[in-house]
Formats: structure tokens, C-alpha cells, sequence
């Protein structure tokens, strides 16, 4: 970005994120104080009948589920992160993955759905989406623009996801986004994995972006929420539209939660990289792990993409084990200060063994040991090292028996 110290300059994310979505006035508070309502009231029909006819508007105050001032406030703060024009505030990760294809896919539509997807998101477009009449397909993540072989002339959405969150594929955005759009398509990126600060997606030819803020803006695993955000104002205004379809409405105090998340956003996230990424190295040299996948490791296969596209990677990653799933349950349940659970993005680390060949219908997940996801969290990265060194040590334990 350019110098923030420059006259008419923007400020640097670090500085955005201590402003944006604040009432800035001086004096009175720091923070946008929630607003639980629901009813609205005008003081007059005229006013009352402008605020519905511009309820998609970004801003207008006319329901409490079309959003209210701290909405509004949170919702402007990661569009102007992720360089969009709007964004839409749902209850939870997997709400942002489904409101573009209620927003935008019709009966007799085709969506073209990377391999890697989030599973829940899987499950939506299987149980959800594909029964109201529209065409599913999965592609190979590494397909670049040979996607252009899986586009069909109804295809309306490519459904990205960078990298996937159990198998680590980067995708090449730019290249992706290229061929949709010569083809009529609208692409949209899941985006949690780096959030905001370390890949913006819209700057990189996509139309969409997902992501669960219940992770990395959220930050304390105590809120759920997710967002959309859009390029245009069109989309944006669909995207809107969608959202009152499906009755979505987030509540007030997770909208503080996740908004109060955003001002240490930095901060964490340049923790999280730098524990994750010493690990992942640290890893890659212990006997027991056949491979490390970690988009910022030199031997990842999409490194390239990734030190193209990304300005920091997230505690998020996978290790292979040398081990059979008893043995690989014997690592995890040994390891102290990493928690088995799902998600992700909050302070403390967590432990995950998974095992994503069940949930692939284009490509085949090869591995021959047993997949464990890692998440690093804010604990000191020796004592995380320390703890994972006494999972392997019982694992060795376990193999000989």
C-alpha cells in the first residue's frame, strides 16, 4: 500500500483496522454501541415509504433484519479491507458460502465447485442447492485455466476456495476468474484461510468473497458470523436481496464480538504466520511426518501461487503422518495444549485428524499415512513444538507396540 505517512495517503491495513466502523467524533465513545432492535419508526409515511423502497441500499435504516448502525459500521470495514464495494453481515461461515448461490443460480444453472471445498459447504450444494433444479460439478483445484474444460454453456458460478482448508491446494485465482468471465460466469473465493489482510480475492479478478468471521475476526471462538462482500454494486444489491429472502439477520452482539475481533486482527494474524509457519519447518525434519502441507513452505506445490497472491499465511495447516489412524490417534490424543475441535482462528491451537478422500469426486486425496490438521494458535510456539514432540514421541511408543 502506499506510504501512510504521505500527504492524501490510505493508511496501512494495521492503521484501517484501529479506525474503520468506528463513530470517530470526538467526544464520545470509542466503540459503535449495539443496537438491538427490531422496529424501526419514521416520523412521517413519506420517510417511512423512502427507507423500504432503498432497503437494499447500503445503510438504510428501515428493519431490524435489514441491519442497523453497527451493522452498517462492520459490515463498511471489511469491504473497505477486502477492496469491495459492499458486504453483506450473516449468521455464520457457512450462511456466506450459501447466499451467493441462492443470490445468484436459478433452476437449470450450472456451478462449478472446486474439489476442496469446505464439507459443510459440500453438503449444502448436494442437499440444498442441486435438489432446487441446478447442475453441481466438481473440479480439480490445480486446474488453472484448464478449467475452461469443465465449463459448460449454463455454467453461471465457479466456487473457489484458497487454499482448501483440509488439503492446502492454492488456486490460481487470476487465471480462474479469466476464463468464468470470458464464459459469462461469476466466480466467488472462500477467502478465511488468509482473511482480508493477507490475499484479497476482488483485487485479483474475482467477484465474490466468503468468509466465517466467526474464525480469525471473531478471534475468541465465542461468536458466529460470516460475510459476503462484492465487487460491484449490483452484486451487492442481489447479494442484499438474497439475504431477506432466507430471513438471514445477525445478532447485535456478535456483530460487537466480531467488530472488536477486527482491532487485534493485525496483530494475531502476524502470530499466527510466524508460530505456523516454525512449526510446519520444524516438522517437515521429524521422521514421522511423511509431508507437510503449508502453502508457505518452499516444497508445497503451489509455493509459487502463494508467494504471488499472499501477503502472510495463516496457523492453519496439515501433516501427513508415517502412521496408521490408531497410531495417528495416539499422537493427537497425546498432545496437551492442542485441543481436538472443530473450526479454527481463535487463540488457542487445535488438532484435527481427518481424512478428506471421502469428500472427493473429481480428484483422489493420495496419502498413504493419516492427515492431521494443525491450527496454531497464540501460546508460545516452543511450548506448541515441545507439546507435538511428546505426540510424536508416543507415537514411536505406539508403533513399537
Amino acid at each position: 500500500m502506499p506510504d501512510s505517512g504521505s500527504s492524501g495517503s490510505q493508511p496501512r491495513p494495521e492503521t484501517l483496522l484501529s479506525r474503520l466502523g468506528r463513530p470517530l467524533a470526538h467526544p464520545g465513545p470509542v466503540n459503535m454501541p449495539l443496537h438491538r432492535a427490531s422496529t424501526i419508526v419514521f416520523d412521517t409515511l413519506e420517510d417511512l415509504e423512502a427507507a423500504k423502497s432503498a432497503r437494499f441500499d447500503k445503510g438504510t435504516l428501515f428493519y431490524g433484519r435489514f441491519g442497523t448502525p453497527d451493522v452498517f459500521a462492520f459490515e463498511e470495514a471489511i469491504a473497505t479491507l477486502s477492496e469491495g464495494y459492499g458486504t453483506v453481515a450473516v449468521p455464520s461461515g457457512l450462511a456466506a458460502c450459501v447466499l451467493p448461490l441462492v443470490a445468484f443460480l436459478k433452476p437449470g444453472d450450472h456451478v462449478l465447485v472446486t474439489d476442496s471445498v469446505y464439507e459443510p459447504a459440500r453438503t449444502s450444494l448436494s442437499a440444498f442447492i442441486a435438489r432446487s433444479g441446478v447442475e453441481v460439478s466438481y473440479f480439480d483445484p490445480r486446474a488453472g485455466e484448464n478449467i475452461a474444460d469443465a465449463m459448460r454453456p449454463n455454467t453461471r458460478l465457479v466456487y473457489l476456495e484458497s487454499p482448501g482448508s483440509l488439503t492446502f491446494e492454492v488456486q490460481d485465482l487470476p487465471a480462474i476468474a479469466a476464463v468464468a468471465r470470458a464464459h459469462g460466469a461469476l466466480t466467488m473465493c472462500d477467502n478465511t484461510w488468509a482473511s482480508p489482510l493477507f490475499m484479497k480475492p476482488l483485487a485479483l479478478g474475482v467477484d465474490l468473497v466468503v468468509e466465517a468471521a466467526t474464525k480469525y475476526v471473531v478471534g475468541h471462538s465465542d461468536a458466529m458470523i460470516g460475510t459476503v462482500t462484492a465487487a460491484c454494486e449490483d452484486h451487492h444489491r442481489l447479494l442484499r436481496q438474497a439475504a431477506n429472502w432466507l430471513g438471514y439477520r445477525i445478532s447485535p452482539d456478535d456483530v460487537y464480538l466480531a467488530a472488536r475481533g477486527l482491532r487485534t486482527l493485525g496483530v494475531r494474524l502476524e502470530r499466527h504466520y510466524r508460530t505456523g509457519l516454525a512449526l510446519a519447518e520444524w516438522l517437515e525434519s521429524q521422521p514421522q511426518v511423511r509431508r507437510v502441507l503449508h502453502p508457505a513452505l518452499a516444497s508445497h506445490p503451489d509455493h509459487a501461487l502463494w508467494r504471488r497472491d499472499f501477503s502472510g499465511a495463516s496457523g492453519l495447516f496439515a501433516i501427513e503422518l508415517d502412521a496408521s489412524r490408531a497410531g495417528a490417534t495416539a499422537f493427537v490424543e497425546a498432545l496437551q495444549l492442542f485441543s481436538q475441535g472443530f473450526s479454527w482462528g481463535g487463540f488457542e491451537s487445535l488438532v484435527l485428524l481427518t481424512d478428506p478422500g471421502h469428500a472427493r469426486t473429481a480428484t483422489r486425496w493420495e496419502a498413504e499415512g493419516s492427515l492431521v490438521r494443525l491450527y496454531a494458535g497464540l501460546e508460545d510456539a516452543d511450548d506448541l513444538k515441545a507439546d507435538l514432540k511428546s505426540g510424536l514421541d508416543r507415537l514411536d511408543a505406539f508403533t513399537r507396540g
